[in-house]
């Protein structure tokens, strides 16, 4: 079966979203540090070019996660595989996804970095699907709301191709 990527969203549109995000951010930490925390893989490529445009310090650091369940639905268990290299406590914190789906995995990641201590603990993320939603998890910075469809580019994959792409695309099959 063959794929064809058709643009969602243009490589301009993110751009200029994350640098809006930025300067939120910028705002609303001012005169404070902001610590980063990217789920990987995906987060990445947002979470790097978000921390160019925010003018408040800022650390990263890095997490990686799987959740237990069947290949199409995620359990919302979460297995951490690698964990942060720092400690959380007494630090604004902001959990750094690409993109949020079902809202099981990152309820549950939520709930265990607020557990270490954190003065204040945040979520953004490039891409919202609300309609997947299973879990209530509320979302502090959003780039775009979008439809349920299978998106790559910006850091989302599909079979670990496409997260290089420059702008967020649709996968449609032959």
């Amino acid at each position: 079966m063959a794929e064809r990527i058709k643009v969602m969203l243009t490589e301009e549109e993110v751009d200029a979203k994350i640098q809006q995000i930025g300067e939120q951010i910028s705002k609303d930490y001012a005169g404070k540090q902001v610590h980063l925390v990217c789920v990987l893989k995906g987060g990445s490529f947002f979470m790097c070019e978000l921390a160019k445009r925010i003018t408040v310090p800022v650390s990263l650091d890095f997490m990686s996660v799987s959740s237990y369940g069947s290949e199409t639905k995620s359990s919302g268990v979460v297995k951490i595989v690698k964990d942060l290299d720092e400690p959380l406590k007494g630090k604004d914190v902001i959990v750094i996804e690409d993109i949020v789906d079902s809202g099981r995995t990152l309820s549950y990641l939520l709930e265990m970095l607020k557990d270490r201590g954190p003065a204040s603990l945040r979520l953004c993320t490039l891409l919202d699907k609300p309609d997947r939603r299973v879990v209530d998890v509320h979302v502090d910075y959003t780039g775009f709301q979008i439809p349920d469809e299978f998106v790559v580019g910006y850091g989302l994959d599909y079979d670990q191709r496409y997260r290089n792409l420059p702008y967020i695309g649709v996968v449609e099959f032959d």
